[in-house]
C-alpha cells in the first residue's frame, strides 16, 4: 500500500505545477473552498512567484502532469459544475497527444502480447505512428492475409504509471470528501472512481474492441454510419487491430468541400445517429471530438475510438426525455417532479420552488428564435441551480451531456445554421411517443406487474433486511477504503500533527485539480 508521505509528495509536485500555471488562483476567491485550503493556496502562489492575475492555464498545467492527469483533465472537462465553466471549456481543448514511443519497443511490446514475431502476424508496419496519445499509439499495417489496418498499441508501463496516480487521486479525493460542505456535495471520490472506471476500460483493448462490436451491430440499420471491424485474431488486451479508414476527418472543412460533401446532410446524420445510440439503445460513443470521425467518399460517417463508452438504462433515458420535451415546453411542474421521482432532488426541498427555479433556466430560452437554442446551455443552465437544491453529481447524465454538446459543436461547424431541436425533434417526438405513450404505458405497466408477482418472496426478504430503494441514479460503485492521515492507526507517534498540515497542502492541490475553475 502506497504511504500517505508518497501521495502527499506527487500531490505537492503537481499542486506547484499547477500553482505555476495560476490554475489555482480561482480557489482564492472561492467562498465555497475550506478558508484553510485558500491560505495554503494564497501561499502557493507566493511561494512559486505567480501573480493573481493572467490567464490560467488549465490544459497546459494538466498536459504538464503527465498522461494520468491528462485524462483527468478531459474527465473534469465534463464537469463545469465542479470546476467553473472557464476551466470545463479550456479543458475541453486538451489534446491527448504526447512523443511516440520508439518503434523497436513498439514492435517487442506486440511480440510479447502474442509470444510469436509480428511477421507471422503483419506482413508490413509503418514505423512512423499515425498518433501517439497518452495511453496508446497507433500504427498503419498490413496483415498476413494482405488487409489494411490500424494497429493501436498500448505504451509499454502506462498500465502500471495510472495505477500508482490513480491510488494518489483516490487519496486525496477522500481527503477532500471528509472536509464536508460543498466538498461533500460534489462527490469528489465519485468522480475519481468514474474516472477510474473508465480508464482501465481504456487500459484494456480487448474491451475498446468489444465496444467497437456491440455499437456496430446497434448502428446497423442506421444509413450513412458506420464501426470499422475488429479483427479478434489480431486483437489481445494490449493490442487492438481494427480496419483502416481511408476517409477524411471531419474537422477538414475545406477538404470536405473540394469533395463536393453536403454538409447539412452530414450534419443532420451526426445528430440522428448520436440520437439513436443514445435514446433508443443507452450505449453511445462518449468521446465523438473531431478526431474521432472520419467521412467516407460517399458520404458516410465512420467513428473510431472506443475508449470512453456511455450507458443509460430505459427508466433514465425516459426521465431525460420528458426533462428535455418539459423544458422546450414550458412544464416546469412536470420536470420538478420527475427530479425529485428520480431522487436527483432530496425530498426535504420544495417541488413548487424547484419548479419556479426551472422556469429561471428555461423561459429565457422558450422566448428565443429556434436556431437560437443550444442544448448545451439549457443543461449548463440545469448546473447552475444544483447547488442551491443539493443536487448530488449524476456522471451517467454528466458524460451524456459532455457528448451532447460536442456533438452539437461539430454539428453547427459543418453547418451553422443547424439546431439540435429543429434536428432532433421528429426523432425525439417519436420515442417520447413509442415510450411514454398510453400504448407503451399499459405494455410497461403488464411487464412490470406480472415481473413484480414473480419478485414478491426477494421483495419481502429485502423489506424484512431493510433494504434501501434504489434511486433514478445508478446506484454508485464500491469505493477504496482509504485510511485518512487523522486517523490514529496511520499515525502512530507525536508526528500526526505534521501529517494534518501535509494533508492540507495535499488537499489543497487536488481541489485544485477539482475546482480550479471557480472565480468567486
Amino acid at each position: 500500500m502506497t504511504s500517505s508521505a508518497t501521495h502527499i509528495i506527487r500531490l505537492t509536485r503537481w499542486g506547484i505545477t499547477l500553482a505555476r500555471r495560476r490554475a489555482l488562483v480561482g480557489i482564492e476567491n472561492d467562498p465555497n473552498a475550506p478558508a484553510a485550503l485558500r491560505r495554503l493556496v494564497r501561499l502557493a502562489r507566493l511561494a512559486t512567484l505567480t501573480g493573481k492575475r493572467g490567464t490560467p492555464d488549465y490544459a497546459g498545467a494538466f498536459r504538464a502532469i503527465g498522461p494520468a492527469a491528462i485524462k483527468l483533465g478531459q474527465s473534469l472537462a465534463t464537469r463545469p459544475d465542479l470546476v467553473g465553466d472557464e476551466a470545463a471549456n479550456n479543458l475541453l481543448s486538451l489534446q491527448d497527444s504526447l512523443p511516440p514511443v520508439p518503434f523497436a519497443e513498439i514492435k517487442a511490446a506486440i511480440e510479447a502480447s502474442f509470444g510469436q514475431p509480428v511477421e507471422k502476424l503483419f506482413s508490413e508496419i509503418d514505423p512512423d505512428p499515425v498518433g501517439a496519445a497518452s495511453i496508446a499509439q497507433v500504427h498503419k499495417a498490413v496483415t498476413t492475409d494482405g488487409r489494411t489496418v490500424a494497429i493501436k498499441v498500448l505504451r509499454p508501463g502506462i498500465r502500471e504509471k495510472f495505477a500508482k496516480d490513480i491510488q494518489t487521486y483516490e487519496w486525496a479525493a477522500a481527503h477532500v470528501e471528509a472536509m464536508g460542505g460543498e466538498a461533500s456535495r460534489l462527490r469528489p471520490r465519485l468522480t475519481i472512481a468514474n474516472f477510474k472506471r473508465w480508464t482501465n476500460s481504456e487500459l484494456d483493448l480487448r474491451r475498446e474492441a468489444a465496444s467497437a462490436s456491440e455499437l456496430a451491430e446497434q448502428m446497423a440499420g442506421v444509413p450513412g454510419y458506420r464501426i470499422p471491424a475488429v479483427d479478434w485474431d489480431r486483437t489481445n488486451g494490449r493490442v487492438l487491430t481494427i480496419e483502416w479508414i481511408d476517409g477524411i476527418k471531419i474537422s477538414r472543412i475545406d477538404e470536405l468541400r473540394a469533395r463536393g460533401h453536403d454538409f447539412a446532410a452530414l450534419s443532420d446524420k451526426l445528430v440522428i445517429s448520436f440520437l439513436t445510440q443514445a435514446i433508443s439503445a443507452g450505449f453511445f460513443h462518449a468521446d465523438m471530438h473531431q478526431g474521432n470521425l472520419f467521412v467516407e467518399d460517399d458520404g458516410t460517417i465512420v467513428a473510431i475510438d472506443f475508449g470512453i463508452m456511455g450507458r443509460i438504462d430505459r427508466r433514465a433515458r425516459q426521465w431525460l426525455a420528458e426533462i428535455l420535451y418539459g423544458l422546450t415546453t414550458g412544464n416546469y411542474q412536470r420536470v420538478a417532479e420527475i427530479h425529485f421521482e428520480a431522487q436527483y432532488v432530496p425530498s426535504y426541498h420544495s417541488v413548487g420552488e424547484f419548479a419556479t427555479a426551472l422556469r429561471a433556466v428555461g423561459e429565457p430560452m422558450r422566448g428565443k428564435p429556434v436556431k437560437e437554442l443550444s442544448v448545451g446551455q439549457m443543461l449548463d443552465g440545469l448546473f447552475a441551480i444544483t447547488r442551491d437544491f443539493d443536487m448530488q453529481t449524476q456522471p451517467h447524465l454528466l458524460l451524456l451531456q459532455k457528448t451532447m454538446v460536442m456533438v452539437e459543436g461539430i454539428a453547427t461547424q459543418l453547418n451553422p445554421e443547424i439546431n439540435m431541436w429543429d434536428t432532433a425533434a421528429p426523432y425525439v417526438r417519436s420515442w417520447i411517443r413509442d415510450e411514454l405513450g398510453p400504448e407503451a404505458a399499459l405494455a410497461d405497466r403488464l411487464k412490470e406487474d406480472t415481473e413484480t408477482l414473480f419478485r414478491l418472496p426477494g421483495l419481502i426478504r429485502r423489506l424484512e433486511e431493510k433494504f434501501p430503494p434504489k434511486g433514478g441514479a445508478p446506484e454508485a460503485p464500491p469505493l477504496p477504503d482509504i485510511a485518512l492521515i487523522t486517523d490514529k492507526r496511520e499515525s502512530k507517534g507525536n508526528g500526526w500533527m505534521g501529517y494534518i498540515i501535509a494533508a492540507l497542502a495535499g488537499g489543497a492541490a487536488m481541489w485544485g485539480a477539482l475546482v480550479a475553475g471557480w472565480i468567486g
